[in-house]
C-alpha cells in the first residue's frame, strides 16, 4: 500500500462529509497514544497555551523529582526520557515561544539536579546541545521576545 501525500489527504478530507470525518478521527485516535494526545491538545488545550505550558512544567517537575539519583546511569536514562517527553509536547504545540520556554525550563531543572551534572560528561553534552538548540530557536523570534528569552538563557549559561 502506498501512503498518500499530505496534499492528497487534504483534498480528500475536504470532500468527506462531517460524520464520516468524525469516524475517521476517532478511529485514528484508537491506534496510537500520540494520536490521542495530539487530538486532546488540538481540541482542549490549544486555545490556552499558557495553561498548557504550565501543565507540562508540572509534569517536568514530577519527572525530575522521581529520578533515581543513586547512579549516573539512571540519571542519564531518566533525563533522556524527560527530554523525549518534552519534545513530544513541543511537537504537539508547534509554537516557537512554547518550545523555547519548555526547553529553558528543562535546562533549568537539569542544571539544578543533585548530584550536579558537571560530574558526568554525557549530561554536560546533552545540556550544551539543548542550550545551542535554544539559541538557534531564539534567533527566529521577534526582537522583543528574543531579548526576553536571551536574558533567561544567559542566566542558565552563567
Amino acid at each position: 500500500m502506498n501512503t498518500a501525500t499530505v496534499k492528497q489527504l487534504k483534498t480528500e478530507l475536504n470532500d468527506i462529509d462531517r460524520l464520516k470525518l468524525i469516524d475517521i478521527i476517532l478511529r485514528l485516535s484508537k491506534f496510537k497514544k500520540e494520536n490521542k494526545e495530539l487530538l486532546t491538545y488540538l481540541l482542549f488545550e490549544s486555545e490556552n497555551e499558557q495553561d498548557y505550558v504550565h501543565e507540562i512544567k508540572i509534569e517536568i517537575d514530577e519527572a525530575f523529582s522521581q529520578i533515581n539519583t543513586s547512579s549516573f546511569f539512571y540519571i542519564k536514562k531518566s533525563v533522556r526520557k524527560i527530554l523525549k517527553m518534552v519534545k513530544t509536547y513541543i511537537r504537539y504545540s508547534n509554537v516557537k515561544e512554547t518550545e523555547i520556554e519548555l526547553l529553558l525550563y528543562f535546562c533549568k531543572k537539569l542544571r539544578s539536579l543533585k548530584p550536579s551534572i558537571t560530574k558526568n560528561q554525557q549530561l554536560v553534552n546533552l545540556y550544551g546541545r539543548e542550550i545551542k538548540n535554544i539559541e538557534k530557536k531564539i534567533n527566529t523570534l521577534h526582537e522583543d521576545l528574543q531579548y526576553d528569552f536571551t536574558l533567561l538563557l544567559e542566566n542558565l549559561k552563567s
